[in-house]
């Protein structure tokens, strides 16, 4: 890039040229083109003879001597002046003293004398120098002026506009300039339409959202981060059908980088009522560590092979929960399920761990135990723990009644309570 540079302000020292005239609010055909037309101007002598010393300095890399020869010239007109300020400006752009190259940037460019293309150039590096420094407000009207003044228009320039109106957080002076460095580029870039999408979400204008999403997939279909991240809007929108459709394409193509992809796609199954589709995705992502076994995505696998019926697997995995961190109410769901799916014995050892562990749901948990053992035939067992439900105000009637029911089978059976 310092090539660049040096050829760019050798070549320029041979030809340097200014027209008058100040920069107006919209650009002005007219105006531009006698501008152009403009006869070239050449720096004076004295002044001309510095600037070739300072840029053999510069050549040479002794940056710090050429900015300082150049700080010793008084050019005695406006042309001169303009064009030492201009060179200062890159130079201090160069070292990175922005707030210095910005400076002398602002003072070449106020007496409108440089040549046509130059004057343009400064406009532009100052737009960007005022980019870099956050200078979002100062950047806007910069690039404007540009505009103005050449009667160009660039879609990068655009898109700088529109990314400072983001970090102003004015939303809705994002999409035109966003929409403009769309139309200008020949070559769809992706940035820019993160910039409206970006907007939209701000503004809470999900469906526009999800329309551009749409749009960049369309464009760039072999991005899997287009396909994800439309997958995902849909969520917003709340068309299930369609955030399946576009995960599901996402996931077979092997573009699911996140964990939070495989969550998507199994809430997506789940939402649409395949919770089946939903426990294998995150049970399988699980094992191949692609999700993290935590205590939350496990719970995860065991709600949906819960909603799916599969209750003795979404026990299992409730248990595996649960012991992240003893967690007694997924202890007493996993008894819970295996109470129905007939696995007393189990039933009981999770159900006992619950109410170990101060289980808040003391009423069902007791009432769900007695069950177990009265159909292991353990009617004492079961008798002390409807007893113990009879104590918890919300289940108090129904384990009266089971109270009754228990001690006549027991009578029955010839076992005294």
């Amino acid at each position: 890039m310092k090539q660049l540079h040096k050829a760019t302000a050798l070549a320029l020292l041979m030809t340097l040229t200014g027209v008058c005239g100040n920069a107006v609010a919209a650009p002005d055909p007219a105006k531009i083109e006698a501008r152009k037309k403009a006869k070239t101007k050449i720096m004076g002598e004295r002044t001309g003879k510095k600037v070739v010393k300072a840029f053999e300095l510069y050549n040479n890399d002794q940056l710090n001597e050429a900015i300082a020869l150049l700080e010793e010239l008084d050019p005695s007109n406006d042309f001169d002046k303009a064009t030492v300020n201009r060179y200062l400006g890159n130079l201090y752009a160069q070292k990175e003293e922005y707030t210095k190259a910005i400076g002398f940037i602002v003072e070449a460019i106020k007496p409108d004398v440089l040549n046509f293309k130059d004057q343009g150039d400064l406009y532009k590096l100052l737009g960007d120098l005022y980019m870099g420094q956050q200078k979002y407000t100062d950047a806007i009207k910069t690039y404007n002026d540009w505009m103005d003044f050449t009667g160009e228009q660039d879609g990068k320039v655009y898109a700088r506009i529109a990314q400072a109106n983001w970090e102003l957080k004015q939303y809705t002076k994002v999409l035109a300039p966003a929409d403009k460095a769309i139309e200008l580029e020949k070559e769809p870039s992706k940035s820019y339409y993160m910039l409206k999408i970006g907007a939209y979400f701000e503004l809470k204008q999900f469906k526009n959202a999800v329309k551009v999403a749409e749009t960049l997939v369309k464009l760039l279909p072999d991005d899997g981060k287009n396909w994800t991240q439309l997958g995902s809007f849909y969520m917003q929108t709340e068309d299930f059908s369609k955030g399946q459709t576009v995960m599901e394409i996402a996931y077979k193509k092997g573009y699911f980088e996140k964990e939070n992809h495989y969550k998507i796609l199994s809430s997506y199954y789940s939402l649409n009522e395949i919770p089946h589709k939903a426990a294998l995705v995150m049970e399988k992502a699980i094992k191949e560590e692609k999700v993290k076994r935590t205590k939350q995505n496990v719970t995860a696998v065991a709600s949906y092979f819960h909603q799916a019926k599969n209750l003795q697997t979404a026990a299992k995995y409730y248990e595996e929960a649960a012991k992240f961190d003893d967690d007694a109410e997924l202890f007493r769901k996993a008894g819970s399920l295996l109470l129905t799916e007939q696995k007393y014995s189990a039933a009981v050892e999770r159900l006992n761990k619950a109410l170990e562990l101060g289980t808040d749901k003391k009423g069902t948990t007791y009432s769900d135990l007695a069950e177990a053992y009265l159909y292991q035939e353990k009617y004492k067992q079961a008798y002390r723990a409807i007893v113990k439900a009879q104590e918890d105000p919300r289940t108090r009637k129904f384990a009266r009644g089971w109270a009754t029911f228990i001690k006549d089978k027991a009578q029955r059976k010839g076992v005294s309570l």
